[in-house]
């Protein structure tokens, strides 16, 4: 995997052409600490370039999974972080022709790691609060448009994302989940081909 240093970021692609994991330097002293989450030249420079128009942010608690969501006819490309808590974001690869066509990566993003994760048009996204509570916030290049979401079933076994174990447990325990009435109910990958 490429590794490329700009600035206070450093971008490292990984298994799915286009999705990043970003590290952000931060500097601290006995005050706390300062760092830079997003600086147009040096993302260019490590080869994301968007124009990013909406800043998103959530507050979930321990269990919470979201995704995967898409948008269909709008997609959007997302730079998503943790500043408080920890979470396990995934993406998974919809593009049409992709050699990696649904697959998935994942990392977990928390306050602590200061991790960003940089998600492109054409996938499904979604995470999973492994800690009590985490916020969530992340920048999107189109705006979102109300009817236009579509989603996948978080446990698709042709998709095959591991979710790890929430904080505290020693394995993954679904009947620990809490999702949403839409987010039980998402079509497999299936649906798409």
């Amino acid at each position: 995997m490429a590794t490329i240093t700009s600035g206070n970021f450093t971008f490292t692609d990984t298994s799915i052409e286009g999705v990043k994991i970003v590290d952000v330097k931060s500097y601290g002293d006995r005050r706390g600490y300062f760092m830079e989450t997003y600086k147009r030249p040096d993302f260019v420079a490590g080869g994301i370039d968007c124009d990013f128009v909406q800043d998103n942010q959530s507050s979930s608690v321990r269990g919470v999974l979201r995704g995967l969501h898409f948008q269909i006819e709008h997609p959007q490309a997302k730079l998503v972080r943790v500043v408080r808590g920890a979470v396990f974001d995934v993406a998974v690869d919809l593009r049409p022709g992709s050699p990696t066509w649904g697959k998935w990566e994942g990392v977990v993003l928390s306050a602590e790691n200061r991790r960003q994760f940089f998600v492109p048009r054409g996938f499904a996204h979604g995470f999973l609060v492994l800690s009590d509570e985490a916020e969530f916030c992340y920048k999107c290049d189109d705006v979102y448009h109300p009817g236009d979401e579509g989603g996948l079933m978080w446990n698709d076994p042709a998709i095959g994302v591991e979710w790890p174990a929430l904080e505290g447990d020693d394995a993954f325990d679904p009947s620990k989940l809490v999702l949403s009435d839409k987010d039980q109910v998402h079509p497999p990958l299936s649906s798409l081909s």
